[in-house]
C-alpha cells in the first residue's frame, strides 16, 4: 500500500503517515475489510466531499462554519496529508458523538491484523485511542495517580512559574528598543511544559526538545514521513530510558506513581506506561499553550472585553471558560470511527469511516451560544466542548483551567499596556488539523 492510498483513508493519521516505510510496522488498510469495502460503495453514492483548501489551517472556523450551515455533518478531503473524513460540525450533534459509543476509539476494532509499531504504537495506543473496557481499566489506574489534590497544591508553584516567567518577559523587553517579545516562546509555552515536567519528574533542560518533537508529531506534514519517523523514534527512546531511571530511582512525581499504580493485582504494562507519557506530556501542555496565547489573542481583539476583565478581577473563572469556548485550543477531537451505519442529524455515515467531532465549531454554534463570534467574558460558557464531552472527557482539564486562570489573570494585571506588535492577520497558525495554534504571538508589553 502506498502513501496515496494512505492519504485516501486516513485512520490512525499518524501512524498511517510513517508505517508504509518502517520495518515491523504494518498499517491498516480500511479497505481491506468487508466494512471499509461497503463504506467504499455507498462513499460514491454520496454527496461529494467538500475539499479543504491550503488555507485552512490559517482559518478553520471558516470553513467550519460554512459546513455548519450547509452540511452539518459531511464528508471532507484535508489538505495535503490529511485525508478523507467525516466532520461533524453543530452542536447538538457534535456533543452526542462525542458520547455515542457506537463510535470506536480503538482502530483495532475496524481491523482486528493489524500489528501496532513496537515504536509508534506504544505512543499511539494511550487513552484517547482506547475504548472499554481497556479504557476504563488505563483511566482507573491513572486517576490513581493524578488526583484533584496533585492539582490543587500546584497553585503556589503555578503562581510563582508565572512571577518568575514574566519578570524574565518584562526585561527582555526592556532590553530592546521596540519593547516587543514572542508572548508564545516567552509565555504561553514556558509555564505549562515547565508545570507539566516537574508534574510528571522530567528534567527541565529536555522541555525544548519536548516541544520541537511534539510540533512535528501533531503537524499535518507532506508527503515525506521522515521527519515524523525521527521525531516519534527521539521520543520513544528518551520515554524508555526515563521509565528505566524512574524505575531505578522512584521519585515523588506522578511518573513514579503511576510506574507504581496498582488495582487488584494490575498494572501499567510497559507499552502502556510509554504511551500514557506520551498523552499526558502533550497533551499537558500542547492544549494550554493555545489557551494562554490564542486567550490573549482574544482579549486583545477584543479590548472592551479585555478592560472589563481588568476592573472585575472577580470574572477570570467564568472568562477562561469563555476563552476556552471562543478561543478554542483544538479543531476537532481526536478520531473515531465507525463499523456500523450510523445515523447522525439527518446523514448516515456508511460503516468504516473516519469521524472527527468538531468542537471548535460546536463552541460557535448560534444554536448553542447567543452571538457566538464575539467575546464575552461575563458569559455563562458552560457546555463548552473544548475539553470533550463522555468518557474521553480529559483528564488534564482542572490543571488546564489551574494554568489558564493564573496565567491570564497575571497578564492582565501586571500589563494593563499590552498590545499586539503586529496586526491580527499578519500572525500565522500551525499546520495542524487537530492543534488550533500560533507559531507566534509578538506583542508589545508597555513596561
Amino acid at each position: 500500500m502506498g502513501s496515496s492510498d494512505l492519504r485516501e483513508h486516513a485512520l490512525l493519521l499518524n501512524l498511517a503517515r510513517v508505517s508504509d516505510a518502517v520495518p515491523g510496522g504494518r498499517p491498516p488498510d480500511p479497505r481491506g475489510a468487508p466494512a471499509a469495502e461497503r463504506a467504499a460503495a455507498r462513499w460514491a453514492a454520496t454527496p461529494p466531499p467538500e475539499r479543504f483548501g491550503d488555507d485552512y489551517f490559517q482559518d478553520p472556523l471558516g470553513y467550519f462554519s460554512a459546513l455548519r450551515q450547509t452540511r452539518p455533518v459531511a464528508p471532507v478531503l484535508l489538505p495535503g496529508a490529511g485525508g478523507r473524513a467525516w466532520m461533524i460540525t453543530g452542536y447538538e450533534e457534535a456533543r452526542a458523538a462525542l458520547a455515542d459509543p457506537r463510535l470506536v476509539k480503538d482502530p483495532r476494532k475496524l481491523r482486528p491484523d493489524w500489528e501496532p509499531h513496537p515504536v509508534f504504537g506504544a505512543l499511539t495506543m494511550h487513552l484517547l485511542n482506547l475504548d472499554p473496557p481497556d479504557h476504563t481499566r488505563l483511566r482507573r489506574l491513572v486517576s490513581k495517580a493524578f488526583t484533584p489534590r496533585r492539582v490543587t497544591v500546584l497553585r503556589p508553584r503555578v503562581e510563582q512559574l508565572t512571577a518568575t516567567l514574566l519578570d524574565a518577559a518584562a526585561a527582555r523587553a526592556r532590553a530592546r528598543d521596540d519593547g516587543v517579545v514572542d508572548l508564545l516562546d516567552e509565555f504561553a509555552f514556558r509555564l505549562p511544559v515547565t508545570v507539566i515536567c516537574e508534574l510528571l519528574g522530567v528534567p527541565a533542560r529536555d522541555q525544548d526538545d519536548f516541544r520541537d518533537w511534539s510540533a512535528v508529531i501533531v503537524a499535518d506534514g507532506g508527503d515525506d514521513p521522515q521527519e515524523w519517523r525521527a521525531a516519534a523514534t527521539a521520543m520513544f527512546g528518551y520515554f524508555s530510558r526515563l521509565l528505566a531511571a524512574k524505575r531505578a530511582e522512584p521519585g515523588d512525581d506522578l511518573l513514579s506513581a503511576l510506574i507504581s499504580a496498582r488495582d487488584s493485582g494490575d498494572a501499567l504494562t510497559e507499552m502502556e506506561l510509554t504511551a500514557m507519557l506520551f498523552l499526558l506530556l502533550v497533551a499537558g501542555f500542547e492544549t494550554t499553550v493555545n489557551l494562554i496565547a490564542s486567550g490573549t489573542l482574544a482579549l486583545l481583539s477584543f479590548p472592551g472585553e479585555l478592560a472589563r476583565l481588568r476592573a472585575d478581577p472577580a470574572l477570570l473563572p467564568g472568562a477562561v471558560e469563555e476563552l476556552l469556548r471562543f478561543a478554542n485550543p483544538l479543531n476537532h477531537a481526536t478520531e473515531r470511527f465507525t463499523l456500523a451505519d450510523l445515523p447522525v442529524g439527518d446523514v448516515v455515515i456508511p460503516a468504516g469511516e473516519w469521524v472527527l467531532a468538531v468542537t471548535s465549531s460546536a463552541n460557535r454554534d448560534p444554536a448553542r451560544f447567543h452571538d457566538p463570534d464575539r467575546l464575552d467574558v461575563g458569559r455563562d460558557a458552560s457546555g463548552h466542548l473544548a475539553f470533550g464531552h463522555g468518557i474521553h472527557y480529559c483528564l488534564g482539564a482542572p490543571l488546564a483551567r489551574l494554568e489558564g486562570e493564573v496565567a491570564i489573570g497575571s497578564l492582565v494585571a501586571r500589563f494593563p499596556g499590552m498590545s499586539l506588535a503586529v496586526p491580527a492577520s499578519q500572525l500565522r497558525w500551525r499546520p495542524s488539523s487537530l492543534i488550533h495554534g500560533l507559531e507566534s504571538l509578538p506583542v508589545r508589553l508597555s513596561v
